[in-house]
């Protein structure tokens, strides 16, 4: 039964925040319009040429993702903070670390899921070929949970705190560098031809490393912003 319970647990936080989103369309829209005209800007920028829009493709479109990837990472526990929820969460029968692992997931699902869907577009846009946009697409699969986690202690640690987006962005920027260029590099290593599967398995693990660790992480900076 407890199992059960905490799978409905689960579901339930997973529900309630796709639900709260679809009431609010125009933060999901904010960051799918930013990824877009972050990435098409820069071909206006750099000029026509495709062999240099090919080769920093990877770069363009894992910096845009990573950037509209923050967008709405101060909203992500602001909204529970204020109306009460996030006091019900930490006196649930459930670890506080689980429950946040939900509200990752679910900010994942609408914030990562349609970054990797547009990605294809984009990356055809830049000129990259289609075992290039498999791989792109492969890396940012792996590496937007990762941001959603780390984001999520940044966005923990700052609750509260006035001029908490520009916090936030100054605690997990630094931590977001590793995953810019594993995921790049994975790309720019197959487009030179060269073994890229090493720049996977870091990702992976990475990815493994964060899904263990930033939930607890992020459950006991909760605990001490409502404390």
């Amino acid at each position: 039964m407890g199992e059960v319970s905490l799978i409905t647990a689960l579901r339930t936080v997973v529900a309630r925040e796709i639900t709260l989103a679809m009431r609010r369309r125009t933060d999901v829209f904010t960051t799918l319009f930013f990824f877009i005209i972050a990435v098409t800007l820069f071909p206006l920028g750099v000029g026509p040429d495709i062999e240099v829009l090919r080769t920093i493709a990877p770069g363009v479109i894992w910096v845009a993702a990573l950037l509209a990837s923050m967008l709405a990472l101060s909203r992500l526990f602001s909204s529970d903070f204020q109306d009460g929820t996030l006091e019900q969460l930490l006196l649930a029968p459930h670890p506080l670390s689980l429950l946040v692992l939900g509200k990752v997931f679910a900010h994942w699902l609408l914030t990562g899921v349609p970054l990797v869907v547009l990605s294809p577009l984009l990356g055809m846009q830049l000129g990259l070929d289609a075992q290039a946009i498999g791989l792109l697409m492969g890396t940012l699969l792996l590496g937007t949970p990762i941001l959603s986690l780390i984001g999520a202690v940044g966005a923990a640690l700052t609750l509260g705190v006035r001029g908490g987006g520009v916090l936030i962005s100054l605690l997990v920027l630094p931590l977001y560098v590793p995953v810019l260029i594993f995921g790049a590099g994975a790309v720019d290593a197959q487009a030179k031809a060269v073994e890229f599967g090493a720049w996977l398995y870091l990702l992976g693990a990475f990815l493994v490393m964060t899904i263990v660790f930033a939930p607890f992480a992020a459950a006991a900076a909760l605990r001490i912003s409502v404390e």
